[in-house]
């Protein structure tokens, strides 16, 4: 097991998404400042902060919870990135920067999955 959350591939991921997200919610229109920018922002650090947060505790039953939560986090990330991309939003972002974002949203939603997973067969099995 990773030492600290930090070297849980999946938390650097989810980092590297937070960023991404970052640089690109700049780009929303200053009416969406504190709505749906404000949504985004805070689903995409609820990520990795669920994760580093599970990592801290006791029990492979509390990661998988914070995990659960995690992964939830990640799907109203993409819910609400795909409803700006509706809008238009993210017209002036290079192609390549947002379909990066993307990438990297369904790259840390697998392996979020894939933890999941694992750390349940690990407490069902003891």
């Amino acid at each position: 097991m990773a030492k600290t959350f930090k070297d849980l591939i999946v938390w650097q991921k989810a980092m590297e998404l937070a960023v991404g997200v970052y640089s690109i919610v700049r780009f929303l229109p200053k009416e969406e400042t504190y709505a749906l920018s404000d949504q985004i922002r805070r689903a995409v650090v609820s990520v990795p902060s669920n994760i580093a947060e599970g990592h801290a505790r006791q029990t492979p039953k509390e990661f998988v919870q914070f995990l659960c939560i995690a992964r939830g986090s990640r799907a109203e990330l993409e819910t609400q990135l795909l409803l700006a991309k509706t809008l238009g939003y993210f017209e002036c972002v290079p192609a390549q920067q947002l379909e990066r974002v993307f990438q990297l949203s369904d790259e840390v939603s697998r392996m979020l999955y894939t933890l999941t997973k694992n750390k349940e067969s690990l407490t069902a099995n003891g």
